[in-house]
């Protein structure tokens, strides 16, 4: 499933080694988003070498350390079944892919010159961090509930429908918020609270109410990216130093960076989060374990299950995750009824309880409960006259996982 239905090409005009002259310097807001959208607009090559600006760091673990490796006997999953999953990746433009069983690696491997440190290019994997955010501050008692009003964090909603949007309405995408549209024309909403300096700013004051909010499910990055002042204001802490310090740090994962509006500014919290595929692995296995890291609870009892459970309006969706449903050979991150592409199933799912993280050019990152496994590819868009499956991988892998006393094959998704 893309991350969005439409082309939202990442661009910028700084590294992040001058980011911090910025501070120094004066930073002139409409010449920075004038050469922002020019450059979304020029001629441009697919690259997964992204680079934003303003980048602010999301410090990791002080000591981070790499999951064992099982080889050879000790493999839970059939060889054969690793070698093709490997070749898949390699062939579909691919720069990371992790396979994960019950404590360790069945297979680690990078392509393209990428490594274990390398930064992924996050796009929307950035989402299911919302979640996770969110349910740290809900477990520090920062936020009540995912049922809380959000007007009680933005009272400049009060008297207004927005009232009536819920915290999980930003992460279950039925904020009831315009939904996704085309990013290019500098004058439109969609590009100025993606593009914008104060993109914060413009969706707080201007991003149009379309729905009721929670009766109707529209994608929309703009609903995601409110997730960043919502912990700010909640917590009274910048969004990447609480990522840092209640998400990363506990999980002992390594850090990266993410995209600032400007110097000092908001973070973008839907999508632009830069950290190697190790830490999104180990977002996966928290949600995995209901949200237990070792001997220690970051997210509340049942929060998992909450989140991981689909809306009457989007039954392919929940809270910054999408789960199996039933079976449907195509389907995308917009709603049915608006024109965009959808992504190739082309079976269904041999574990009816896969959820997963999915983000644009197909990075995915498959959660199995059942067998307690993880499959995490990250990279670029397939090569021109290929077709991403968001089956294969899954599906190979649960075919070779071996199963272990007591261990039963888990129920298909239904058709």
């Amino acid at each position: 499933m893309p991350d969005a239905p439409y082309r939202l090409v990442f661009l910028a005009l700084l590294t992040a080694a001058c980011a911090p002259a910025l501070a120094d310097e004066p930073f002139d807001e409409p010449a920075a988003y004038r050469a922002r959208v020019e450059r979304l607009n020029a001629p441009t090559t697919t690259s997964n070498e992204v680079i934003y600006d303003v980048l602010e760091p999301v410090p990791g673990a002080p000591e981070w350390s790499p999951w064992p490796i099982r080889e050879g006997a000790d493999r839970t999953i059939d060889s054969r079944a690793l070698d093709a999953a490997r070749d898949y990746a390699a062939k579909m433009n691919s720069n990371a892919l992790l396979i994960w069983r019950d404590g360790a690696l069945e297979l680690e491997a990078y392509f393209g010159g990428h490594t274990r440190e390398s930064n992924t290019v996050s796009r929307s994997l950035a989402k299911p961090m919302t979640t996770i955010a969110v349910g740290r501050a809900i477990a520090l008692g920062k936020i009540r509930s995912l049922d809380q009003p959000l007007v009680d964090f933005f009272p400049e909603w009060q008297g207004t429908d927005k009232a009536k949007m819920r915290v999980r309405h930003l992460l279950d995408m039925r904020s009831g918020l315009l939904a996704q549209g085309p990013v290019s024309d500098p004058a439109s909403i969609w590009t100025r609270s993606y593009m914008g300096t104060r993109h914060d700013e413009v969706i707080l004051r201007e991003y149009p109410l379309t729905d009721t909010p929670g009766a109707r499910y529209n994608y929309s990055n703009a609903t995601s990216d409110l997730v960043a002042p919502l912990i700010e204001r909640a917590t009274g802490r910048r969004y990447a130093e609480f990522l840092s310090q209640e998400v990363l740090q506990p999980l002992g994962a390594p850090g990266g960076q993410v995209w600032v509006n400007r110097p000092g500014g908001m973070a973008h919290s839907g999508c632009c989060l830069l950290i190697p595929a190790d830490a999104w692995l180990r977002l996966a296995v928290l949600m995995l374990d209901d949200g237990v890291w070792g001997r220690r609870r970051l997210l509340p009892e049942g929060y998992v299950a909450d989140v991981t459970s689909p809306t009457p309006q989007y039954p392919w969706a929940a809270a910054g995750v999408y789960v199996a449903g039933r079976y449907i050979e195509r389907r995308g991150a917009a709603h049915p009824d608006v024109p965009a592409p959808k992504t190739l199933h082309s079976e269904p799912y041999l574990a009816g309880d896969l959820y997963l993280f999915d983000g644009n050019a197909n990075q995915v990152v498959y959660i199995v409960p059942s067998l307690r496994m993880i499959i995490l590819r990250t990279g670029s868009n397939p090569p021109r006259g290929s077709e991403w499956d968001n089956a294969f991988l899954p599906n190979t892998l649960i075919r070779g996982a071996r199963l272990r006393p007591g261990e039963r094959a888990p129920e298909p998704q239904p058709r």
